[in-house]
């Protein structure tokens, strides 16, 4: 397709160079504009549309382990599970200095972060191709900008041209009516 004649033109009018010296978005790009087809889309559902269960979970898990009821309930579990065994004294199931407590948060911490760290390449992911959407979403806009200034432009060039057709039209009709009362 990239041989098609307007393609070829639109190619060397909008980049200075020829179809086979344009990038995969670029020639995409001009596609669409030649075709007279939008390009915005919502990316974000076609992302949503190809995460997996797991993907998912993560989300919801680094969402959860970066909210405020996330500190307050691990605060409550935290508090209870001091102030209990300090109550229990003799009978605690995990007497001071709490090692399994200790044991407890390092599990926590060594399975959140790599869950945290998922969600976070995948929004990373998700912030390239957005941007890679924009970047083809500006450079239509921006062609198709060109092309109104251009129309705009052989329109004005137009009017100009019929005005001063018009105008020499006058100066022959009045200096064909100077002539007439020249003699006199």
């Amino acid at each position: 397709m990239d041989k098609h004649p307007d393609f070829a033109r639109a190619a060397k009018r909008w980049f200075g160079k020829s179809p086979d010296a344009l990038g995969k978005r670029e020639r995409h790009v001009l596609w669409r504009t030649v075709a007279h087809e939008t390009l915005s889309q919502d990316v974000n559902e076609d992302f949503e549309k190809r995460m997996s269960m797991g993907d998912r979970i993560a989300d919801r898990v680094a969402a959860f382990g970066g909210s405020w009821a996330f500190i307050i309930s691990f605060c409550t579990v935290l508090l209870l599970w001091v102030v209990l065994n300090l109550a229990l004294a003799t009978r605690a199931f995990d007497p001071y200095p709490f090692i399994f407590l200790n044991l407890m948060l390092s599990m926590v911490a060594a399975l959140q972060a790599p869950v945290i760290m998922m969600s976070q390449n995948r929004q990373a992911a998700r912030d390239r191709l957005d941007a890679a959407h924009d970047y083809e979403v500006n450079l239509k806009a921006e062609i198709e900008i060109m092309a109104l200034h251009e129309k705009l432009d052989l329109l004005r060039t137009e009017q100009i041209e019929a005005m001063l057709r018009k105008q020499q039209e006058q100066l022959d009709l009045l200096t064909q009516l100077v002539g007439r009362k020249a003699p006199e």
